[in-house]
């Protein structure tokens, strides 16, 4: 979809202006800038807290559910059937309740990855526009779809110093 949205600026883009001198391209590599900015560093240290928070509780309901299975295990033949019967239903109830929270933790840690991300990426969208106006660019495309270009239309650090930049006044 990249590419072909790429093509279609390339050919819709009049003959006269490819050919004009004043035409000036942009790459970024928004990767980049969302692991080496500062705002990306503190979401991606975020993020990695949430997951070892999440972590510890499930490693804990799991060492339940480890131990209340190793318990049946072990009284299994000195219980009544129905005795064992009741360990058995509380165990599935662990059980699911441990799967519920597995699947509970990796959607709250991906609704939050998303939303970190799409906060930066909107503010280094506005960085990218703002540059592009004031330093009279053409065209600034994603880095990561283009196979090749020249090291002089790299704009990703400029990206990364403004957005820092930004981030650093609103913390003032």
């Amino acid at each position: 979809m990249k590419k072909i949205l790429l093509l279609f600026i390339f050919l819709a883009l009049p003959v006269s202006l490819l050919a004009a001198d004043s035409v000036k391209f942009g790459a970024m590599d928004l990767q980049k800038v969302l692991n080496e900015s500062e705002a990306g560093k503190k979401a991606k240290s975020d993020l990695e807290d949430l997951i070892k928070s999440k972590e510890s509780m499930i490693e804990e309901k799991g060492k339940t559910v480890e131990k209340l299975k190793s318990d049946l295990e072990k009284q299994a033949s000195a219980l009544s059937t129905e005795a064992r019967k009741k360990k058995e239903d509380e165990l599935e109830k662990l059980l699911r309740e441990y799967q519920r929270s597995v699947q509970d933790s990796q959607a709250e840690v991906k609704k939050k990855e998303g939303e970190l991300t799409d906060n930066i990426i909107k503010d280094i969208r506005e960085i990218v526009e703002k540059i592009g106006v004031e330093q009279g660019y053409t065209l600034i495309i994603e880095k990561g779809i283009v196979l090749y270009s020249n090291k002089g239309i790299e704009i990703t650090d400029d990206v990364m110093k403004k957005y820092n930049e930004l981030k650093n006044k609103t913390k003032k």
